[in-house]
């Protein structure tokens, strides 16, 4: 069964921000950007401010989708992970607030090359938002609810 997450592409200043934090299998420490699961009921754009604030405890702004990725992780589970690019306000300190969470950093492309990722999938995202791929919000439908 294929479960759906979401992700967050912020950028300041040449840096993104992405949060440390296990990946579940191994005790290491790992960088991703701020992400997550859709909970039952809950619309894919609501999901991502959700948990971005849980992550980073930031008012997330999505402004575009980059994409919606297949994923096989490292656990066995299969996952379609829709990216968002967005904001969060100007000068605001990342700060987690989901104890799971370590630390919030802003990192550059070339620093989280060379850092331990949660999976592959954390620099393609941000490799395509940074080559311009936005797909509008509209795209997007809302959740229809059977009568």
């Amino acid at each position: 069964m294929w479960a759906l997450t979401v992700a967050a592409i912020i950028e300041r200043e040449g840096r993104f921000l992405v949060v440390e934090e296990t990946d579940g299998v191994s005790p290491y420490h790992v960088f991703n950007q701020p992400a997550g699961h859709v909970d039952p009921g809950e619309s894919v754009l609501a999901a991502v401010v959700r948990e971005t604030r849980e992550e980073t405890g930031l008012d997330f702004t999505p402004e575009a989708l980059v994409g919606i990725y297949p994923l096989r992780a490292a656990n066995g589970q299969d996952y379609f992970r829709m990216c968002f690019v967005g904001t969060v306000p100007a000068g605001a300190v990342a700060i987690p607030e989901d104890p799971a969470i370590f630390a919030c950093h802003w990192l550059t492309r070339a620093e989280l090359a060379a850092a331990p990722l949660r999976s592959g999938l954390v620099l393609r995202c941000l490799d395509e938002a940074l080559a311009g791929r936005r797909f509008p919000m509209d795209l997007l439908a809302q959740v229809h609810t059977e009568r």
